[in-house]
């Protein structure tokens, strides 16, 4: 069975894959001003249910809770921090959303969004990975871990539905092969 916090490591691998992938969407748009709107809201509908409702959903529902009764402060700690950051990069995402308007892309704004919201999470994952996670192994018994898995598991089924996750990771690899293959092709 998985630790907790190998299943949000995880899913971090995901999100890091989709990263890359919305890096080279809007590198293709602010070179050669090729923006697919359907393209980038099928990434969108990624970004939010995977990303936010249910990787962030985790997280907020369940893992920080456990740590604050284990003891580390939401204020002014570790826990606050990533609460934050979850909220800035909603703002990202709602910025990226509000680009698209009747299948036109409000470029610059697109653009400006998806960079702010590459750094962020760039940056958020290695906090988690590096410090808030090993802090988890520490503060959390391996019951209390797989309470917590437990949890996920039925939070992932509640929130997006069953099988949904899969889909989430097809609409990914359909964008990968667009995006990061095309790209790779195109510098021979």
């Amino acid at each position: 069975m998985k630790t907790a916090t190998e299943d949000l490591i995880h899913e971090h691998k995901a999100i890091q894959h989709a990263l890359n992938i919305l890096e080279r969407m809007s590198e293709r748009i602010e070179n050669n001003g090729d923006a697919d709107s359907s393209d980038i809201n099928s990434f969108l509908a990624f970004l939010i249910e995977f990303a936010d409702k249910c990787h962030h959903g985790k997280e907020e529902d369940f893992l920080f809770p456990a740590l604050e009764k284990a003891g580390i402060k939401k204020e002014g700690g570790p826990i606050g921090a990533m609460l934050s950051e979850h909220t800035q990069g909603r703002n990202y995402l709602k910025q990226m959303q509000n680009s698209i308007l009747n299948s036109k892309v409000d470029k610059p704004l697109f653009i400006q969004a998806s960079k702010d919201y590459i750094s962020l999470m760039r940056s958020h994952i290695q906090k988690e990975n590096n410090v808030l996670f090993p802090l988890v192994d520490i503060k959390l018994s391996v019951s209390e871990q797989n309470d917590l898995y437990e949890k996920f598991e039925n939070h992932e089924e509640n929130v997006i539905g069953k099988g949904r996750h899969e889909e989430l990771h097809n609409i990914l690899e359909t964008l990968a092969g667009k995006y990061l293959d095309l790209d790779i092709t195109a510098h021979h």
